[in-house]
C-alpha cells in the first residue's frame, strides 16, 4: 500500500481534528494498518485555524508529522491560503466549494467539492460536516473501509447521533463517487 500522508485543515468547530482521530483509529483498530495522528490549532477554542496530520501505512512510520502530504483537505479559505503550497506534486487537494475559492494552481489534483452545501441539503445540520468530508475522502482514496469509520463513530458519538452520522458518511461517500476519476 502507498503511505498516505494527509493534512486536514479548517477552523475550530468544524470537526477537523475529530475526523482525523476517527480515521486514524479506524485504520489501526479495524483495517490492520499503522497510523499516527497529530494536531495543531490556534488559541481560539472555536474559529481559530486547525490542522491535523494523519499518516496511514502498512509499514513502520518513523516520523509522526506530515511535511508534504499526498492528500490535503482544506475546509476554509484561511487553511487553503496557508497550506496549499505543501501538497506533494501529483497529490490530491480537496477543498469545500462553499468556503474555499481556489486562487492559485497547485501541482496536484484539485477537487472542489460542495461538502457543506450537500450536508445542509441532505441533512440540514452542519454538525456532521466533518463526517461527510470523511465520506468524500474515503470515496476518493479508499484508504479505509467505511464500516471501519462507523465502528469508531459508534464508540465516540452518543447513540442518539449515530443515525445522523451514518447518513452523513453515506452522503459523503456518494458525493465523493461523483468526483472520482
Amino acid at each position: 500500500m502507498e503511505r498516505f500522508r494527509m493534512v486536514f485543515s479548517g477552523s475550530g468547530g468544524q470537526g477537523v481534528i475529530t475526523a482525523a482521530i476517527i480515521l486514524a483509529e479506524a485504520a489501526v483498530l479495524y483495517d490492520d494498518l499503522i497510523a499516527v495522528q497529530s494536531q495543531a490549532y490556534g488559541p481560539e477554542a472555536r474559529g481559530g485555524a486547525t490542522r491535523s496530520d494523519v499518516i496511514i501505512s502498512n509499514a513502520t512510520i518513523n516520523y509522526p508529522k506530515v511535511i508534504q502530504p499526498n492528500v490535503l483537505v482544506c475546509l476554509t479559505q484561511e487553511a487553503y491560503n496557508k497550506f496549499y503550497t505543501i501538497i506533494r506534486p501529483g497529490g490530491l487537494l480537496i477543498t469545500d466549494a462553499r468556503y474555499v475559492k481556489i486562487q492559485r494552481k497547485a501541482d496536484a489534483i484539485q477537487t472542489e467539492v460542495p461538502i457543506y452545501n450537500t450536508v445542509m441539503e441532505a441533512i440540514g445540520k452542519p454538525i456532521v460536516f466533518n463526517i461527510c468530508m470523511l465520506g468524500v475522502l474515503l470515496a476518493l482514496t479508499e484508504i479505509v473501509r467505511p464500516e471501519s469509520i462507523m465502528k469508531v463513530i459508534e464508540t465516540r458519538i452518543p447513540k442518539s447521533f449515530l443515525e445522523l452520522n451514518q447518513k452523513a458518511l453515506d452522503v459523503g461517500l456518494k458525493l465523493g463517487q461523483t468526483y472520482k476519476s
